[in-house]
């Protein structure tokens, strides 16, 4: 016997929400038919495809290398069911974009929700190996990265460059100054983001080839917090001049001696480019990218843009 779409359904849902509650809810059926579809398909196999408890479920590593399977299968079936419903696509959807800092795709979100109001977005955030993980396992339709990534598999598109500057509260000793120097921070407790945030690495590397030494006072996940911490007085922050926004209550401080700089990029996997859907977001980036002088274009990843 053939494995089954309703089987096959039924793992991924669990897979992907983690619970066969949660999947019997997106799937619209009970929870006991949930589990017989599971249960079925890994009896007719003689295979466990998750660790069960009272609480939660795990996929085993034999589940694991299912779950990519249908990630890919599925993300084919909605290529397939846009294709065929192609007069409606941009009617209704959801794009899905796993970010670093949603800042820098804010705009084209805007511009795109304008001419097509029935496209819903959703925003993952994460450090750049989180989202590129995200794209790479089909659960995003696009990533905003920190850094330049040459990888054959996707297309990409560079949306800004930007220096890194230190940041602190009004209240601290440097607050009256206009610029600090790479020896100001040799020491000097910094908060710092989590490891695989790459303006943490840009930093580090900087410092490090000065021969300076870096002082972590505080690690944080994500960018929100360090801003936070920060004007609470615990520290010195380092982030992308882009990347600050305003209403922000922090003074910013350029390093006249730094050279690293902030490279956001939009990337998509290059088997999902004939999307209609994906396609005409990537169009409208070009598009007002390049009313607004950028030099940035669309181009395989590693070959520039």
């Amino acid at each position: 016997m053939a494995v089954s779409n309703a089987q096959l359904r039924a793992f991924h849902a669990v897979a992907v929400y983690g619970s066969f509650t949660k999947a019997a809810e997106h799937l619209f059926l009970s929870q006991p038919a949930i589990s017989d579809q599971v249960r079925k398909l890994e009896e007719h196999y003689g295979v466990l495809l998750f660790q069960r408890n009272k609480r939660s479920v795990q996929l085993t590593e034999l589940g694991e290398q299912l779950l990519g399977i249908t990630q890919r299968l599925y993300a084919v079936v909605a290529e397939a069911q846009e294709l065929l419903a192609s007069s409606q696509a941009l009617r209704k959807g959801r794009l899905i974009l796993a970010v670093d800092s949603p800042l820098h795709v804010l705009p084209y979100i805007a511009r795109f929700n304008e001419l097509y109001p029935g496209i819903q977005f959703n925003l993952v955030t994460g450090n750049t190996d989180e989202a590129l993980a995200r794209l790479f396992e089909y659960k995003a339709d696009f990533a905003v990265l920190g850094r330049p990534v040459e990888d054959d598999r996707l297309v990409s598109h560079v949306l800004s460059r930007a220096p890194l500057v230190a940041f602190v509260a009004p209240s601290h000793p440097w607050a009256q100054r206009k610029s600090i120097t790479l020896s100001d921070l040799d020491g000097t407790p910094l908060v710092l983001r989590e490891r695989g945030s790459m303006t943490r690495q840009l930093i580090e590397e900087e410092m490090n080839e000065a021969g300076l030494r870096i002082t972590p006072s505080i690690e944080v996940e994500g960018r929100e917090a360090v801003f936070e911490l920060v004007a609470a007085g615990l520290g010195v922050g380092i982030v992308s001049a882009a990347e600050l926004g305003v209403g922000h209550r922090l003074h910013v401080l350029p390093i006249s001696d730094g050279t690293r700089s902030m490279t956001e990029t939009l990337v998509c996997l290059r088997d999902q480019r004939d999307r209609r859907i994906v396609v005409t977001f990537l169009d409208l980036v070009r598009s007002d990218a390049g009313s607004q002088g950028s030099t940035g274009g669309i181009a395989p990843a590693g070959q520039g843009s």
